[in-house]
This record gives C-alpha cells, sequence and structure tokens, in this order.
C-alpha cells in the first residue's frame, strides 16, 4: 500500500467519524437523510457534470451498479439513523464499521479473487472479539440498551460489507468515477426518501431551521469521505482499504462516550483499540 493510497484513506476515516458524530447529535429521523443527500447533490453537481462526459460510453451494466449503489447506500444510512437514534454512538459505530470490513474481505476473496494470509483471518477473530467485549460480553444486559446498539451495528456493517465491494468493483473494474459513483448514490437516496420527506413536512422544516448548518456539513464530509476511499480503491486492493479506513472508530469512540456524555469511556476505548488492533491484522495481512 503506497504512502499516498495511505494518506488518504486516513484522512476519509477523519471525515467519516466527524459527520457520524452530526448525525447522532443532531438525531433527527429519516427526513435528515433525505436533506443531507439533497444538499451533496447540489454541492457536487458540478464535479459530477464535469466526470459525466463518460456517461456516453456507459453500458447497462454500469446502470445496473449505478442503480444498486443507490439502493445500499439508502439501506445502510437509513439504517444508521435508526441506529443512531435507539442506541449510543460508541457501541453502533464500532460494531458497523468493524463488521463492515470483515464482510468486504469475506466478499473480496470470494468474489474478486483476492489472497489472504493467517493473519488476514486472525485479525478477523480478534475483531469480533472485540465487538462481543464492547458489547459487555457475556454480562450485558438486555435492558441497558446495549444489545439493541449492537444488533443495529451489526445490520449496518452487513450493508457496508456489500456496498463495499459492490463500488469497489465498479470503480476498478468498470471504470466509474468514484465522484460520479458517489453522486449517483446521492441523487438515487434523494428520490427514494423524496416520499418520506414529503409526509414528514414539519419535520423536515423544523430540522432546516434548527440544523440546517450541521446538516450541509453532512452533505460535503460524507460524500468527501467516501470518493477518497473509492479513489484509493482504484489503485489499491479491498484487502487494504476496508480494514485500514476504520481508525475512524478510536475517534468515533471518544466523541460519543466525551461529547455525547454516553458514558463508559475508559471499557468502550479499550476494546476499541482491541477492534482496531485486529483491523490493522486484516490491513497487513
Amino acid at each position: 500500500m503506497t504512502l499516498f493510497g495511505f494518506s488518504l484513506v486516513i484522512f476519509a476515516a477523519v471525515c467519516h467519524a466527524t459527520w457520524n458524530f452530526l448525525v447522532k447529535r443532531i438525531n433527527a429521523g429519516p427526513e435528515l437523510v433525505f436533506l443531507f443527500s439533497a444538499m451533496s447533490t447540489l454541492v457536487y453537481l458540478p464535479l459530477a457534470l464535469w466526470y459525466g462526459r463518460s456517461l456516453a460510453t456507459f453500458e447497462p451494466i454500469h446502470y445496473l451498479f449505478l442503480f444498486g449503489t443507490a439502493l445500499l447506500h439508502t439501506g445502510y444510512f437509513v439504517m444508521l439513523q435508526t441506529g443512531y437514534r435507539h442506541g449510543d454512538l460508541s457501541l453502533v459505530y464500532p460494531t458497523a464499521r468493524s463488521t463492515g470490513p470483515m464482510l468486504s474481505v469475506t466478499f473480496a476473496i470470494l468474489v474478486l479473487g483476492e489472497a489472504a494470509s493467517w493473519q488476514a483471518i486472525a485479525g478477523g477473530v480478534l475483531i469480533i472479539f472485540g465487538v462481543l467485549m464492547l458489547g459487555g460480553g457475556l454480562k450485558a444486559r438486555k435492558g441497558d440498551g446495549t444489545l439493541r446498539s449492537i444488533g443495529f451495528g451489526l445490520v449496518v456493517g452487513c450493508f457496508i460489507g456489500a456496498y463495499t465491494v459492490w463500488d469497489a468493483y465498479a470503480v476498478a473494474h468498470l471504470m466509474i468515477a468514484p465522484v460520479l459513483m458517489d453522486w449517483f448514490s446521492n441523487l438515487g437516496r434523494t428520490l427514494i426518501m423524496t416520499p418520506v420527506a414529503l409526509r414528514r413536512r414539519a419535520a423536515l422544516r423544523l430540522l432546516w431551521q434548527n440544523h440546517w448548518l450541521e446538516a450541509l456539513l453532512v452533505g460535503i464530509i460524507s460524500p468527501l469521505a467516501y470518493i477518497l476511499v473509492l479513489y484509493a480503491m482504484t489503485f489499491t486492493p479491498v484487502l487494504y482499504v476496508a480494514p485500514l479506513r476504520e481508525t475512524s472508530v478510536l475517534l468515533a469512540v471518544l466523541l460519543g462516550s466525551w461529547l455525547l456524555h454516553e458514558g463508559d469511556l475508559p471499557r468502550r476505548l479499550k476494546w476499541a483499540t482491541v477492534i482496531v488492533g485486529g483491523v490493522a491484522l486484516l490491513a497487513t495481512g
């Protein structure tokens, strides 16, 4: 993995943890997904028009992958938003971001034919153990919301694993520009969420009045984080990119436990560090 690719993925991880913190702090409903998706579509429209010249060469399979990424990312954002409304950032985020790379690596091995070593397998085992202990291990109680947070994180992680490999194939093998890939994802998500936003007009109006700036920031840095990752995947195997971006886990745990007052910082940070250790094994395996 080159230093340039490493730097891109690390910066993307910081952006990713930041916009997740903002989404959790706003604590709105599905209208938030519509609002920041619409903002992303508008903000990145000039870049999309520039790269859109390649659409003339697209075949049906290219449009299939653009449609598929819109569906997968819509499911991801809706489940993530729901998870944050009912769970802790410092639990949902680490679970989702660690489950995702494990699935991504599995898919990359089985579908894309990328190789894996014993070290990568050991990293996956360590991640599973870290997530289990982050959720309280065998002492986890049903009534404290921990299991619910972990459950949402696992579902979100499944979406992450699916869209990571789907998008990686699109940018690396079909040569779809990362900016274009992400812009169509935002456009598709905006269209899909429009009926929901119309039914929740009052909530959307209130969200705009109180949190338009935070929503705009999410609309800017969320696509930026993923575009950087997609670009990195054009010259770096998914086997390295997917795990390395999960260094955002530590930052998310700090933001959630400290700034959002979710508590239990020492224990959650300890097991988040174990998870990142597993991610490191995956990334270097």
